[in-house]
């Protein structure tokens, strides 16, 4: 069904009933904002969906924790950018619930619903003086109006921050969905996002929470790559105070129209993660159609979307289907060569076993663009599935060579 939404200005901070703030606490060294505080004015329903890296750093297992204690309910998130507070040991274990029991001492709440994320290097301590120091402040500079600096406080990477939201009609009100997000590299989630937080004023179950968060997820951060990498820390969470009145329910009706609206603002945030990757020029679409099932189409897809020869060939404009056929081939999925077809933007160059190189020099100057779409059908089937990815260039070697340096 079609969901009548529309865009909103605010990000993480749309909704009713939420403040956030982002200030610099001196983890990183360039003195950026570098710590980011979310409230809500009321407890909120709160779900969340984690990495499924199995070194999961210190900040996830606490919000895991949090999560099943509170049975889904929170006040805030406390996210630091500059250190992953990952393979940290049990020193980073204890940062992590100080974080989390120094905002629930500022705000009023209890411990468990404080929910906590970090960002940055890996295998690094996290100096909790800083976090101690940085919170009055950053409680005292909550507003309505703080969610643009909440986003940049949670960059590493990231070439801009990356906000949306959206308003919707619901039940005779109105109700809205903002959120803020990071990531430029180390980004394929397998399971959401690097680090995501989303906010709603509308009234809905922790379990009906969950399953609109999972839904939404599945189709935007989950179908993003960047580097096919999946990091330690990856997490997306979701805040709902039902600020506006309006109650989202089992009714078909009113949970569609909600998991339309966050799956757009989730892609919203997905695409800007991929259009900032590091070192990325190109947006890429990467369309699988004729697979023999959906989980197929999404596995050639993101193979494809991964493989460093396609990355590159779309890097610098050379429209080398073979490499796409070649990908589709080996990614261990049901696939016919007599019926396969590579389109690159709506320019056919291999269909039905045969090449099309004459149309090389019209994929060539489609190439030059910004917002690219490739497409291969599988001739298997009538499944598909779209993955979004960018090109690789020299810059992210250069950004990753010396990350730590």
């Amino acid at each position: 069904m079609a969901v009548a939404f529309s865009t909103l200005a605010g990000g993480v901070t749309a909704a009713q009933g939420f403040r956030a703030a982002g200030i610099s606490a001196g983890i990183k060294a360039s003195k950026a904002l570098d710590l980011a505080l979310i409230v809500s004015d009321r407890p909120a329903a709160a779900a969340a969906v984690f990495t499924t890296n199995r070194a999961q750093a210190a900040p996830v297992l606490v919000s895991r924790e949090h999560l099943t204690r509170s049975s889904g309910a929170a006040r805030a998130i406390i996210v630091n950018s500059g250190c992953a507070n990952a393979c940290t040991g049990d020193e980073g274990l204890a940062v992590a619930r100080e974080m989390a029991e120094e905002t629930a001492r500022i705000v009023g709440c209890p411990a468990e619903q404080v929910l906590v994320a970090s960002t940055g290097v890996i295998g690094v301590a996290l100096p909790p003086e800083k976090i101690r120091a940085g919170l009055p402040i950053a409680f005292g500079a909550l507003s309505a109006g703080g969610g643009g600096d909440a986003a940049r406080a949670i960059m590493t990477t990231d070439p801009f921050p990356k906000e949306a939201a959206a308003k919707l009609p619901l039940g005779g009100k109105e109700i809205a969905i903002g959120g803020i997000a990071k990531g430029s590299g180390m980004i394929e989630p397998q399971m959401a996002t690097m680090l995501g937080f989303v906010t709603t004023d509308a009234s809905i179950p922790v379990p009906l929470l969950q399953r609109a968060l999972r839904e939404a997820v599945d189709d935007t951060f989950n179908a993003i790559t960047v580097d096919g990498e999946c990091s330690t820390n990856d997490c997306v969470m979701i805040l709902a105070n039902g600020a506006s009145g309006a109650i989202v329910d089992e009714d078909q009706s009113t949970y569609a129209s909600f998991v339309g609206a966050l799956t757009a603002v989730c892609r919203e945030l997905a695409l800007g993660i991929v259009r900032g990757g590091e070192g990325a020029t190109k947006l890429v679409a990467v369309n699988v159609t004729g697979a023999a099932t959906a989980a197929e189409a999404r596995t050639c897809a993101k193979a494809i979307a991964n493989s460093p020869l396609v990355k590159t060939a779309i890097h610098g404009g050379d429209p080398n289907w073979g490499r796409l056929i070649a990908v589709a081939g080996r990614a261990g999925v049901q696939f016919e060569l007599s019926r396969a077809a590579v389109t690159i933007g709506t320019i056919v160059l291999f269909e039905d076993g045969r090449p099309h190189d004459e149309n090389a020099p019209q994929a060539a100057e489609y190439l030059k663009g910004k917002d690219l779409t490739v497409s291969v059908g599988l001739g298997a089937g009538s499944a598909s599935s779209t993955v979004w990815t960018c090109d690789l260039s020299a810059e992210y070697v250069r950004i990753n060579a010396d990350y730590r340096t």
